[in-house]
Parts: C-alpha cells; structure tokens; sequence
C-alpha cells in the first residue's frame, strides 16, 4: 500500500510569508535556506523540460538520477542536519563528465547557448545550476552546508555544459563560438 505524503497542497500556512521546514521549524519565505531550495527545485523542473526533448537514452537515464539525486539534494536543504548527499553522488558526475568529455574535442573559443534545441536546454540548465550553486554558498556563509552538497552542483553545472556539447555533436550540429571579432 502506497503512503500518501500531501493530501491538502493549499494549506494556507504560507499566507503570512513564512515556510514551514522538514524539520518543523518555520522561516521567512525569502530565508536564504528557502531561497537555495527554490533554486534546486527550478534547476530540477528545468532537467525535467530538458527531458521532455527526444534525448539519447544514455543521456536521459543519466538526468533521471540527476533529478532523484536532486530531490535528496533539496530535502537535505529542508531538513537541517539531514545527511542525504553522499560523496558517491558526487563521483558519480565526476565519472560522467570524463564519460561525455572524451567524446568531445578541445575547446578552442568560448561556446554560446544554442545550437540543437536540447543543447539549448542544457545550457539553460547549466546557468539555473549555476544560479542555485550561488544560493547554496550565501546559505553557507551563514549555516552549515555541507561540502557534497557544494561540489554536486558545482559538478552538475560541468556535466550540463558538456552534454550540451554532446548533443550537439550527435546532431551534426557544430557547437556556436563566440565571435570575439564580431564587434570590433
């Protein structure tokens, strides 16, 4: 028998602009622990629209267990002193990237977002991810955030980078170089 987490989602507790945490405890809605668990949860729905693109399975499967690994992520933002991120987590993207970056060829200029629109999406995914790293650090310039938390979406951001790099390449699609000349 399946156990039913949410059963009202409008419980009107938000009202007055504060959260409730895992833990029970409640905060401002614009507390910056609340702030880095929106960010994880928008860099999670952001791969979730990535993989809504036709995706080599490969690829797809990899950011599968990105959005669990993220879901982990975010519930240990929400339960301070939860431990969910494991540094197997983080060797795991470490493998993934040396996986898809062998396949690709050096970088000889700066790459803009864009080429194939799963590409595309990568990079959208590489700059929320960035985003949500800089939530991550203010939180722990402020409460303990552990250092597999840190490296995974320091990590992540790589691999979103690389495998819109792949994906491109897999199209036939070259990758679009900054032109520095452009506006000289």
């Amino acid at each position: 028998m399946k156990k039913t987490r949410l059963s009202v989602i409008a419980t009107r507790t938000g009202d007055a602009g504060q959260t409730g945490l895992g833990d029970g405890s409640r905060v401002s809605k614009d507390d910056a622990r609340v702030v880095a668990m929106g960010e994880v949860d928008e860099l999670n729905s952001v791969i979730g629209l990535w993989r809504a693109e036709a995706l080599p399975e490969e690829i797809d499967e990899l950011l599968g267990d990105i959005q669990h690994h993220l879901f982990d992520l975010g519930g240990e933002l929400c339960i301070p002193g939860t431990e969910l991120m494991k540094e197997d987590h983080v060797s795991a993207l470490d493998d993934a990237l040396d996986h898809f970056n062998g396949r690709l060829g050096k970088l000889e200029e700066f790459i803009l977002p864009g080429g194939t629109r799963g590409a595309a999406l990568g990079h959208l995914a590489r700059t929320v991810c960035r985003r949500a790293e800089r939530s991550i650090v203010a939180l722990g310039q402020k409460e303990v955030v552990r250092e597999p938390v840190r490296q995974y979406v320091n990590r992540l951001s790589d691999l979103c980078f690389v495998l819109a790099r792949v994906l491109n390449k897999s199209a036939g699609v070259p990758d679009v170089l900054w032109d520095r000349k452009r506006n000289a």
